[in-house]
């Protein structure tokens, strides 16, 4: 992964906790950071139709990337754009993904569908003024699973930006019995990444034409997510 900055003038400032919460963030943090270090190591990556992302950053052309809330600790690994943000939520798990990314070369605003919309959305815009890609984990973050949500749509017609639909799998995985069943990568698996096509919203799409783009968007998502399970079956 590469990245120029990893701490942007559009961060949003962060929500201050308690002396006990920042312990146990750092510490989760710490952990988290270890575990994707040794994932990075040793998992034995695949892609399969990437070619139009990595033709848009060949061109030095900004992104918008989405991928579903269950593979987020997959994608850290394989993003070859310049520089990269995600909007994250304000609570304490937020934070500690946050810190996380930051390792990894990616900055984060504050904000989520759920808390703080505005103010992520519009730190969002402003990365994107900055020369950052955008990352969106559509039905983050407490779901509905598999559900996109329009948030992304918006950022698609405000910036004029492609929309790419990125998954992954893993040969060996374990699954956590979470809300979005998220799938943790064992070390040394072959892990697969799936690109979808590009996604345009036009900047004077109506609301129909909203719903029709975050529907394809939703069935991309599903569609290329299904690919890359059903490899290692």
């Amino acid at each position: 992964m590469t990245s120029n900055s990893t701490t942007p003038l559009f961060t949003n400032h962060s929500s201050r906790f308690s002396l006990l919460e920042e312990f146990k963030i750092r510490g989760w943090t710490a952990l988290a950071l270890g575990a994707l270090w040794t994932l990075g190591l040793t998992i034995r990556r695949q892609y399969s139709g990437g070619e139009e992302l990595l033709a848009c950053w060949e061109r030095h052309q900004q992104v918008i990337l989405a991928f579903w809330h269950s593979r987020i600790l997959f994608m850290p690994f394989p993003y070859q754009g310049h520089k990269a943000c995600i909007m994250n939520s304000i609570h304490r798990d937020g934070e500690i993904i946050t810190r996380v990314i930051k390792r990894f070369g990616i900055s984060a605003v504050r904000g989520s569908s759920t808390r703080g919309w505005m103010g992520g959305l519009k730190g969002m815009l402003e990365a994107y003024r900055h020369g950052y890609d955008l990352i969106v984990v559509p039905d983050g973050p407490r779901g509905p699973r598999y559900r996109a949500k329009p948030g992304i749509l918006q950022l698609a017609r405000a910036t004029g930006a492609p929309i790419f639909p990125v998954t992954c799998s893993a040969a060996w995985k374990f699954t956590v019995p979470s809300w979005d069943q998220l799938m943790v990568p064992l070390p040394f698996s072959r892990v697969r990444y799936v690109a979808g096509s590009q996604i345009f919203v036009p900047p004077d799409a109506s609301p129909v034409h909203m719903e029709e783009k975050r529907q394809e968007l939703e069935n991309s998502l599903i569609q290329i997510t299904n690919e890359a399970d059903r490899y290692f079956v």
